[in-house]
């Protein structure tokens, strides 16, 4: 039951009773509530028994004995505003560093990346920008999306003050010069991505001290001198990409158990590779327009990991080991180098695209090969009849492409009447054969149909 304070009998509020019923003790506060006549009351509140008037009452004065905690409550709000407005406020050497980042690179004509440099707001809202606990942990330089206009300019060495960052990219454009050696003195950066621009002289071999670094991206530039030894020492590295330069020298030898991808193809790399280069972690390795020489017959059967393998144009020499025909790859380029001996694969060959061209090769081809979709063998030595298999798997159109030119065969045992599907290709010109069809075959197979005598019977001989 709420309590009443309307008196029946005097036709008006009790006060007396209202304070009994709210537990006023303080007459003045009481007063407070500008509690006047019953008419007032009434007419302002439009009250029509006493069960509304107590709750309208009860609410002002409730409102007058909160009104110091709402006014704390206010007041802590306030102040927690504040502090997180302090916590986002950027370490002041952080703020220089990016102030001659931004003064030493400039916007190429189309690009806008910059616009939202303005060192009088918060830099940690900058583009490319991301910042945690006052520091900036990762900083990606440039408009990502593809085909935009990148930057110019040049590193500045103030880089090396940003110690909390973990990540730094630059989008591909026309930034110069060298690497900034201070570089080493982010001990907690994991990718380094400085790719398609014109960066020159030499790799810093200070970068060795980067031990957390996963990803090192230098690809598409003008990058000259050796790999530093401390790079293949770096212990978490995964991914080592500097294709594209001109490096040149020897390789080191990559300590890390997690490399698994290493692109150095378009250098100037010379020397052979030991057995124990690689880590047999590794998945993808592509050495492709060096002058690496040499055998690799011990060092391939330890990367049985690999799902992508290009060693082309180089000059590597020796066999080529059975093993590497059965592993999970789609595409194997091994063509244009010095490599000699028969070709025996372990089992049936499954990678789609094989090209051992334009090498040394001999002996009879492997029916093993049949399985191939796209099988380049020539400009080799190999002998011999074409095996059965070939004819078969050509004439149901499961042979895509069999290139045989320029070789020293002697048959291939396809009627001439049988007609090969215009899906495959076939080419047997310049071998010791008279043609059993007419293919057409690459321009660059030349005129000559058949091989002279003299070098077939020189050969056999």
């Amino acid at each position: 039951m709420p309590c009443a304070f309307y008196s029946n009998e005097n036709n008006s509020y009790d006060l007396s009773l209202l304070q009994q019923c709210m537990n006023i003790n303080d007459g003045s506060t009481l007063t407070a509530l500008n509690v006047e006549t019953e008419h007032s009351l009434k007419q302002a509140l439009q009250i029509r028994n006493d069960d509304q008037a107590y709750f309208y009452l009860l609410l002002k004065h409730t409102l007058v004995i909160m009104k110091p905690i709402l006014d704390l409550v206010f007041f802590v709000f306030i102040l927690c505003h504040l502090c997180i407005n302090c916590s986002a406020i950027l370490d002041p050497v952080d703020f220089l560093a990016l102030q001659s980042i931004r003064n030493s690179l400039q916007d190429m004509p189309g690009s806008n990346y910059f616009s939202s440099w303005d060192f009088t707001s918060d830099p940690c809202n900058f583009a490319g920008v991301y910042c945690q606990d006052e520091k900036v942990v990762a900083l990606n330089l440039g408009d990502p999306r593809a085909g935009a206009p990148g930057l110019s300019g040049r590193l500045h060495p103030s880089i090396g003050k940003l110690t909390s960052l973990s990540e730094f990219t630059v989008v591909p454009g026309r930034i110069m010069g060298a690497l900034p050696a201070t570089l080493s003195e982010l001990k907690n950066l994991r990718f380094l991505a400085v790719s398609r621009n014109f960066i020159s002289h030499e790799i810093p071999a200070t970068l060795g001290e980067l031990k957390q670094l996963k990803t090192l991206d230098l690809s598409y530039n003008q990058l000259t001198g050796n790999i530093p030894y401390a790079i293949g020492s770096l212990p978490e590295l995964t991914n080592l990409i500097l294709c594209h330069n001109h490096i040149s020298g020897s390789i080191p030898q990559f300590v890390s158990q997690t490399l698994t991808r290493l692109d150095l193809k378009h250098n100037d790399f010379t020397g052979s590779i030991s057995p124990d280069s690689f880590p047999s972690s590794l998945q993808y390795l592509s050495l492709s327009w060096n002058q690496f020489s040499g055998p690799v017959d011990q060092l391939l059967p330890r990367l049985n990991r690999l799902n992508y393998l290009d060693l082309s144009l180089n000059q590597f020499t020796g066999p080529i080991p059975g093993c590497v025909f059965g592993f999970p790859i789609t595409n194997l380029q091994l063509e244009r180098n010095r490599f000699s001996g028969p070709v025996f694969p372990d089992t049936s060959v499954n990678i789609q695209t094989v090209d051992l061209s334009h090498n040394m090769l001999y002996g009879q081809v492997s029916p093993l090969f049949a399985t191939v979709k796209k099988l380049y063998l020539n400009n080799n030595r190999f002998t011999g009849s074409v095996p059965t298999s070939f004819v078969d798997r050509l004439l149901a159109g499961d042979i895509e492409l069999l290139y045989l030119q320029h070789n020293f065969l002697t048959g291939m045992p396809i009627n001439p009447r049988n007609e090969i599907p215009v899906s495959s290709s076939l080419c047997l010109q310049y071998n010791c054969m008279v043609l059993p069809v007419q293919t057409p075959c690459p321009v660059n197979a030349g005129t000559q149909k058949t091989r002279p005598t003299s070098q077939c019977m020189e050969w056999k001989g």
